[in-house]
């Protein structure tokens, strides 16, 4: 696992396929809290989504980058 405490609020979490995943609200423990605008559709919309900490390959800036394409990435994320 990367080394968490590298990732800045508001930085993009893309997928190991470079596709925007959301964009991080703060750390939560060994999770990544998304904002609220990147909450999906319908009954996921308008809170927020958890991203476990063990996805991230790397933090580069501005962006985390996981170890799995976003659109597996997503199955992984966990509901507040």
């Amino acid at each position: 696992m990367a080394d968490l405490s590298q990732i800045k609020e508001h930085a993009e979490v893309i997928g190991a396929d470079g596709v925007h995943v959301g964009t991080v609200d703060h750390v939560d423990g060994d999770r990544i809290k998304l904002t609220k605008k990147d909450s999906g559709e319908g009954s996921h919309k308008g809170h927020h989504h958890y991203i476990p900490g063990g996805l991230v390959a790397g933090v580069e800036g501005d962006k985390v980058r996981l170890s799995a394409n976003a659109d597996v990435a997503v199955t992984f994320e966990e509901e507040a």
